[in-house]
């Protein structure tokens, strides 16, 4: 397969990214491999949100924590906890805090949580190592895809809380809403104000069984020209792409264009990320756990 050719406007974007990038990093990239992080649900394969874009779809690929606690605990490094939402937006680990705390202390913890009180934030950041936050910029998009009563400013509200408490990452997944871009660009424009350790983007993903499943993921040079955007606006932080991304062609040539467009971690690479970036001269290194732990 061929990588196809993108606009000589997006390669000069690309080209402005890749020079803030060697101007602030070693030249080396991480491609993690997250077999040694536990995905634990706390609520099985059950959502209340029934949300646009997943469904429950990608808690089926959990292991539900009663599962966990019945096998006895896997040779794992780390642990992901997650779950689905209740109907206020947030994941209910509250009849787990002891087999949370019993966790943390065997291995490091990332938590994916949802929007929080302030006082389930303090109560987080004594269970995880790190938080996965979904950072939410448009109120169409809350609206539509999860179906909250919520705005987009108990999304800056709960990521403020978090981040006096505990190390937290904020999540960007381009695209969110059915594959088209809205918010995406604010997203990034709100936290360059109130300030960010890191970024992890991941991309929408069509899914069967969902309502979003005959939509088509976000145009591939839209993220890219989003990506690289992101590397000159946030010139020191790590900017990760997470494991959630299209499959098939989109995948390789995503992954090839975005070690160009100044990326730090790719998760899973295909082997066209891996070869650009040989090309590039990189260092590779191997990680073995969740691109944030």
């Amino acid at each position: 397969m061929e990588i196809r050719e993108i606009s000589p406007k997006l390669i000069k974007k690309l080209d402005q990214a890749w020079e803030v990038r060697q101007q602030n990093f070693p030249a080396f990239i991480e491609f993690d491999y997250p077999e040694q992080t536990e995905v634990i649900s706390l609520t099985g394969n059950e959502c209340a949100l029934d949300c646009a874009h997943c469904g429950g779809h990608y808690l089926e690929h959990m292991l539900p924590i009663e599962d966990y606690q019945q096998q006895g605990q896997k040779e794992s490094n780390s642990c992901l906890i997650s779950g689905g939402c209740t109907s206020a937006g947030l994941i209910d680990f509250s009849a787990y805090k002891e087999d949370l705390n019993d966790i943390s202390e065997e291995r490091k913890v990332n938590m994916h949580v949802g929007l929080l009180a302030e006082e389930e934030v303090e109560e987080v950041s004594q269970i995880a190592d790190s938080v996965s936050f979904d950072f939410i910029a448009d109120q169409e998009t809350i609206d539509e895809v999860y179906g909250l009563d919520r705005t987009v400013d108990d999304y800056i509200t709960t990521y403020k809380r978090l981040r006096e408490e505990v190390d937290v990452l904020p999540h960007i997944c381009i695209g969110l809403k059915g594959g088209e871009m809205v918010g995406e660009y604010q997203a990034l424009e709100i936290l360059k104000e109130i300030g960010v350790v890191g970024l992890v983007f991941i991309v929408f993903v069509p899914t069967k069984g969902t309502e979003y499943e005959d939509h088509s993921p976000p145009p591939l040079e839209e993220v890219l020209e989003l990506i690289a955007t992101a590397r000159v606006e946030f010139p020191e932080i790590p900017i990760h792409l997470g494991c959630m991304r299209p499959k098939g062609r989109y995948r390789a040539e995503l992954d090839y264009y975005a070690i160009k467009a100044g990326v730090n971690k790719l998760v899973v690479p295909t082997s066209f990320g891996i070869r650009h970036a040989e090309e590039l001269g990189l260092e590779i290194g191997y990680g073995e756990e969740c691109c944030i732990l």
